[in-house]
């Protein structure tokens, strides 16, 4: 196939072989099969912020750390030197996530470095060595949905052990290998202790897996590992390898309707999105 132009300096730094081909689109990026050496790789593209279609990109970016003052300053003044310097920042996020998660025991793809826009990263295969399936793209049995359910939830609480929110998790952003689930996409990852919206959009990622599995396994959709989690997190007792009850006493308190209405705006893009996803294949 054509190589696309923002691989071509990949290839001619010696970083890439051949492009084998087009694996997917998504809203804020397009993944390419690549060749390097003797392995297979992803070659992710980000798209231009003016052809991403990620909405609401603020809300995910609210509480993430700039330590580069000069880069700050410019997107904070929106001059097109700082514009260019909002997309490095929301690109690195990805990297950066992915080597801090790939520590904290969550199983997600490889890095393996990011060059001007392309990210180039570990190819996640089933058991006969062919492109792994996304979960929207499988059935399963209720006991395996049980234990797939489980092991998601633990990488959530260690996400959040980390200090990160995946923010867009759902059937089309795990894919299932021989062994389970792997946890993709992050640019979007969100700051859990600098982000007002990270406990709608811990909810709303948790609401999202259990109702994929609750499909299979019905008695899922009776948990509430979302409301567990946030409750250690907020009293300081967040712990990778706890074991996860899913059950939760709620406050008799009145509700706080700015939260609220926060969870109700993010259930409505998230069902949008969704049903794009859908048609899209």
């Amino acid at each position: 196939m054509k190589v696309p132009p923002r691989i071509q300096p990949l290839i001619e730094d010696g970083l890439v072989d051949t492009v084998l081909g087009s694996l997917m689109s998504g809203k804020e990026a397009q993944v390419f099969l690549v060749r390097c050496g003797d392995e297979t790789r992803c070659a992710k593209v980000y798209k231009d912020v003016a052809k991403r279609s990620f909405k609401n990109a603020v809300n995910y970016q609210e509480g993430r750390k700039i330590r580069n003052s000069r880069r700050q300053r410019a997107i904070d003044n929106r001059s097109k030197f700082g514009r260019d310097q909002q997309e490095v920042v929301w690109q690195r996020a990805e990297v950066d996530a992915l080597l801090k998660l790939a520590n904290a025991g969550v199983r997600v793809p490889k890095a393996y470095g990011l060059f001007d826009g392309v990210l180039l990263m570990e190819l996640i295969t089933n058991g006969d060595g062919e492109v792994a399936p996304r979960l929207n793209d499988i059935t399963m049995s209720p006991e395996q949905a049980v234990k797939d359910h489980a092991t998601v939830m633990t990488y959530v609480l260690r996400m959040l052990c980390a200090g990160l929110v995946h923010g867009d998790l759902s059937e089309f952003n795990v894919l299932q290998d021989a062994t389970g689930p792997v946890i993709i996409d992050f640019p979007q990852v969100v700051n859990a202790s600098g982000n007002n919206n990270a406990k709608a959009m811990l909810q709303r990622d948790v609401r999202n897996m259990t109702e994929y599995y609750a499909q299979y396994a019905p008695q899922l959709a009776e948990t509430h590992y979302a409301e567990e989690m946030w409750d250690l997190h907020e009293k300081s007792e967040l712990d990778p390898d706890r074991k996860l009850t899913g059950k939760f006493k709620f406050s008799t308190q009145a509700a706080d309707v700015n939260s609220v209405l926060n969870m109700i705006d993010l259930a409505y893009e998230d069902e949008r999105d969704r049903k794009n996803r859908m048609e899209n294949g």
